[in-house]
């Protein structure tokens, strides 16, 4: 996975995000509302990854007003994306690599919403969580499952390797026990392909897809492909819009996965 590339399409979609992403934007305020009912508040230390724009980052704040809360990101662009939130004393900004980078520790929240699927070994990080989170501490996130872009993954013939909620709890139930766990099925309806392909570009996760024919010039993958031809394009989005019409609409799959999780003793 190349995650310079990844923070770069991120970066790059940073200013059309926040109007763009509207399912994620859905899955925030969902994850919010599973926290004020599984964590007590106020919540002294707090741990977000994957912060982007800051949507999920300022509900957060709101909800819990933590004494610290650090923010983390790939991109470095996304620190002026939540300047409005840094200027709270109480909030700090740690770019780079979150299943490498120092992140402090006797934390009682770490929490994400709709990144833990980018990353190389979520396993190897449910680790380093557990070493950092304070006894009894809360480690809570959303992320996408194994329908997710579905309909793009059928094209391409390739994808990120999601996790299912089942490996996840798995992964998970040796350190943490799990508080509350659920997913669901969002369907978004685009009038084309066209429209599907400008979605997944304005939200940032137009990283290339690596297929068996060469590479998709929008999607949610990593890798290193080729461009593609005005005749592969033309190709896909046929293809598309065939397999994929209902009515007068296409479909655009996204399967969000939620899970609140709590450190054994």
């Amino acid at each position: 996975m190349d995650k310079s590339l990844i923070a770069e399409r991120f970066g790059k979609a940073a200013a059309t995000y926040p109007r763009e992403a509207n399912v994620q934007r859905r899955i925030a305020g969902k994850m919010i509302g599973l926290l004020q009912t599984h964590i007590p508040s106020p919540c002294p230390e707090v741990i977000e990854f994957g912060c982007g724009t800051g949507t999920y980052s300022r509900l957060l704040f709101d909800a819990f007003r933590p004494r610290r809360l650090f923010l983390n990101d790939l991109c470095p662009k996304m620190e002026a994306c939540c300047g409005d939130l840094l200027k709270e004393h109480r909030v700090s900004f740690l770019p780079g690599d979150a299943e490498t980078i120092p992140f402090p520790a006797g934390t009682s929240l770490i929490t994400s919403c709709s990144a833990l699927q980018w990353f190389e070994s979520p396993e190897k990080f449910f680790e380093r969580c557990n070493a950092l989170l304070r006894s009894r501490g809360y480690f809570a996130f959303s992320t996408f499952g194994k329908e997710n872009m579905r309909e793009v993954r059928t094209l391409t013939g390739n994808g990120l390797p999601y996790r299912s909620l089942e490996e996840l709890e798995k992964a998970l139930s040796p350190r943490f026990d799990i508080i509350h766990s659920e997913e669901e099925i969002i369907p978004l309806a685009f009038r084309g392909s066209i429209e599907v392909l400008y979605h997944l570009k304005q939200t940032g996760v137009n990283a290339p897809f690596q297929s068996n024919r060469g590479s998709i010039p929008t999607g949610q993958e990593g890798g290193a492909t080729r461009p593609w031809t005005r005749r592969d394009l033309h190709e896909f989005c046929e293809r598309y819009d065939r397999l994929f019409r209902r009515d007068h609409s296409v479909s655009l799959t996204y399967h969000p996965i939620y899970i609140i999780a709590k450190k054994k003793e």
